[in-house]
């Protein structure tokens, strides 16, 4: 598991956000031994559960489970217990839940699990970050990010899941934390709804990033892929 990126550049994981296991496969298919890591997000696990996770570490694919947990430190702590059951790799707790939430999953996890903690999601700018406040945030977004992070990095998380805008930020103040960022985009290409999309230039430092919609809304998903793992590592 990389500690930070590697000679390469960023691990490229691939989003599963489809409604059924066999969609998902057929996504692998298409795309073939180019991808190593698949994310399994909220959509495909309600779906099919579990088994969705076991089915694919049965085909090898390394998981990434995320499901951005966020309840009392309990009832998180059993989630990551189970998690880890499943051999799945990386799993995300929301930050929202504070260090003894944190803290509680950190010590449920076991090898090989390996925990990120949500800052803020990409869907999330300043506006909607001042609405969920009234209109007044008691910090800016960056500024809870970097909080976020200190919290990871105090109960021994492996890292952050962040916007491509606080990386240069999370790697000065946080050198030891892994740092995955989501909602890659080509350079000029559809941003959906995120509010804060990564570019390739953007996240050569990263540790991991997400593909999703870039590649499987494009016209040539396998050019997609590539163009863009290359253009990260570039």
């Amino acid at each position: 598991m990389p500690t930070g990126p590697d000679s390469r550049g960023p691990v490229p994981i691939l989003a599963l956000d489809v409604p059924r296991l066999a969609e998902a496969f057929r996504w692998l298919d298409r795309l073939g031994p180019r991808v190593d890591w698949v994310k399994v997000g909220l959509q495909l696990f309600a779906a099919e559960g579990p088994a969705a996770v076991r089915a694919l570490r049965r085909a090898g694919y390394r998981v990434f489970l995320d499901l951005k947990l966020f309840d009392i430190p309990n009832t998180v702590a059993g989630a990551v217990a189970a998690a880890a059951a499943w051999e799945v790799e990386l799993l995300t707790v929301h930050a929202l839940g504070g260090p003894a939430m944190l803290r509680a999953a950190q010590q449920a996890a076991s090898t090989p699990l390996r925990l990120l903690a949500v800052t803020a999601l990409t869907s999330w700018g300043e506006e909607h970050w001042a609405t969920l406040w009234g209109g007044s945030p008691a910090m800016t977004l960056s500024a809870w990010t970097q909080r976020a992070a200190a919290w990871a990095a105090a109960e021994g998380l492996h890292g952050v899941v962040a916007p491509a805008a606080e990386l240069a930020g999370l790697r000065a103040a946080y050198p030891g934390l892994a740092v995955l960022v989501p909602a890659l985009r080509p350079v000029g290409g559809p941003t959906h709804d995120q509010a804060r999309p990564a570019t390739p230039a953007e996240v050569r430092d990263a540790d991991y990033i997400v593909l999703g919609r870039a590649v499987t809304a494009a016209a040539d998903p396998v050019a997609a892929w590539d163009e863009l793992v290359r253009a990260c590592r570039a």
